[in-house]
């Protein structure tokens, strides 16, 4: 029987909301192993001088603990 947990990280892009959740799980992985699934649970964008400068997602990372 394998062992789940779940965190929550956010994460930013200058690009797009993939990318940001991309940056994420890049991130995750150097410390966190055996990532499974990321649930994307929000986006949201930073706007300056009405133009989007940044876009940013929070995430539910789910991974097997040995």
């Amino acid at each position: 029987m394998a062992i789940m947990k779940v965190i929550e990280i956010m994460s930013n892009s200058t690009k797009s909301w993939e990318d940001a959740t991309k940056n994420a799980i890049n991130r995750a992985s150097k410390s966190v192993k055996g990532i499974k699934s990321a649930y994307v649970q929000s986006q949201s964008v930073v706007v300056s001088r009405n133009k989007v400068t940044e876009f940013r997602v929070q995430l539910k990372v789910t991974f097997e603990v040995k």
